[in-house]
């Protein structure tokens, strides 16, 4: 049985080693993981309300992934979107834990007024990007060769996944 919670700081070192061992892949552009440290930060600024999630999936007892939300762009106009990613310890893959983090994630999400979800997945990625559209995401289109790692360039397809703020009225500003 897979449970999805959020991050604790007991969780951080297993999720900094499933970052690391991703960064060994095209699956992110980060040439290596982050260390604990960083994930720390991660942790300490979540905010539930801005779609700043950190959320991990529990396989008898142990950590098997994690699901990530927050800032697509830094500027205030993109406040509303989050970019949304999910990474499986090797281990756990092909058990239903990213599905099982994203169901968490986007039932999370949902309840927040944000608008948009965001991802991109490094091509060729099938089980992520069957992942992301078992959830609701379409495609929007590919950059091409925009990431270099491993002696390659790589696609990105950037796919995107209305939340329920989408339904929201929209703020007026003030002149």
């Amino acid at each position: 049985m897979t449970i999805v919670r959020e991050a604790r700081e007991s969780d951080l070192e297993v999720v900094a080693g499933i970052y690391a061992e991703a960064a060994l892949t095209p699956a992110t552009f980060d040439l290596e993981g982050h260390p604990v440290q960083w994930w720390r930060e991660v942790l300490a600024t979540t905010a539930p309300a801005a779609g700043h999630l950190l959320l991990v999936a529990e396989r008898d007892g142990e950590v098997a992934g994690y699901a990530k939300s927050g800032t697509f762009k830094a500027k205030p106009a993109y406040d509303t979107t989050v970019e949304t990613s999910a990474y499986v310890h090797s281990g756990h893959r092909g058990a239903g834990v990213g599905d099982a983090l994203y169901t968490g994630l986007f039932e999370r999400l949902d309840a927040t007024k944000l608008r948009l979800a965001v991802a991109g997945v490094t091509r060729p990625n099938e089980a992520s990007d069957r992942l992301h559209r078992r959830h609701g995401f379409t495609e929007v289109g590919t950059f091409h060769g925009v990431g270099v790692k491993l002696g390659k360039a790589w696609d990105v397809l950037w796919l995107e996944r209305p939340l329920a703020g989408a339904n929201e009225a929209i703020p007026q500003e003030e002149s």
